[in-house]
């Protein structure tokens, strides 16, 4: 890019909320149900648009508007200075957030994620102490 800074204001923004499918249409998502992906982050957007050869951009500091708490957006660069596609396959946003939230669940260290948990599940069912009610 010639050693300049690019100017990411005209890239495409991207919420985590837009593919979150714990979240409901009111609260933010913009895809269905059955094509979203369980809270995703702002990292792995980002790692599943560079697997899509797209210029990305994290900014850490920002916040979706209807949900405050939730910190971090993505900026994504679709098209060149010329106008022509990155990717042809992607031409908009919502082919976008179809992609990555197609990505999201096979995300590497998604995967490694949902494997710790069911092996230490497994482990813990005993239950110690002796329950009841407390006395006064």
């Amino acid at each position: 890019m010639n050693g300049e800074v690019p100017n990411i204001k005209k890239w495409v923004v991207f919420y985590p909320v837009y593919i979150n499918s714990k979240k409901t249409v009111a609260e933010g998502r913009r895809i269905s149900l059955t094509k979203a992906c369980e809270n995703p982050s702002c990292v792995e957007i980002a790692e599943c648009c560079s697997h899509l050869k797209l210029a990305n951009a994290i900014e850490i500091d920002k916040a979706y508007p209807r949900d405050f708490m939730q910190r971090g957006r993505v900026r994504v660069q679709l098209r060149k200075e010329d106008g022509t596609l990155y990717n042809p396959d992607i031409s908009s946003r919502k082919q976008l957030m179809l992609h990555v939230a197609e990505l999201v669940p096979r995300h590497p260290g998604r995967t490694k994620k949902q494997e710790a948990p069911s092996t230490s599940s497994t482990a813990a069912p005993s239950k110690s102490g002796k329950g009841g009610r407390k006395k006064r």
